[in-house]
């Protein structure tokens, strides 16, 4: 995957993230992202990539020596990466609804068990309250 490329080149050539993130002029997260897969860089940060770690763009694409060095090829391996990884984050977007679902749900019904629990138990040490007496002092 693109990720693990990018990473073993990186680690080829000596680089931490932080020192690529410098000469490609990103933040070190972005670096982060495209080795963990999260992200992916766009076409021009692709080409200054491949510049640093001297490169074809189609290597670092995943591209084997067979395949023709064609823009048409290097724009669909980039929609196969860029659709692998939105099929990943719609996977844990996905994930991410049902957990937090979940533990709603879960909180609701407590809520309403802990709620259910005080109206029936009676009510203890309130001040006996006030009536109104129908006497009427005379004088």
């Amino acid at each position: 995957m693109f990720g693990e490329r990018v990473r073993k080149l990186r680690i080829e050539k000596g680089l931490s993230q932080e020192a690529l993130a410098d000469r490609l002029h990103v933040v070190r997260q972005t670096v982060s992202k495209w080795e963990k897969g999260f992200s992916v860089p766009d076409a021009d940060l692709l080409q200054r990539l491949a510049d640093v770690f001297d490169v074809p763009l189609e290597e670092l694409l995943g591209a084997t020596e067979t395949e023709t060095t064609d823009l048409d090829l290097i724009s669909k391996k980039l929609s196969s990466i860029s659709e692998e990884l939105s099929i990943r984050n719609r996977r844990l977007k996905r994930f991410i609804k049902v957990i937090l679902g979940t533990i709603l749900i879960v909180f609701v019904l407590t809520l309403i068990i802990l709620l259910l629990g005080m109206k029936s138990r009676p009510e203890k040490n309130l001040p006996p309250t006030i009536t109104a007496s129908t006497e009427v002092k005379q004088e």
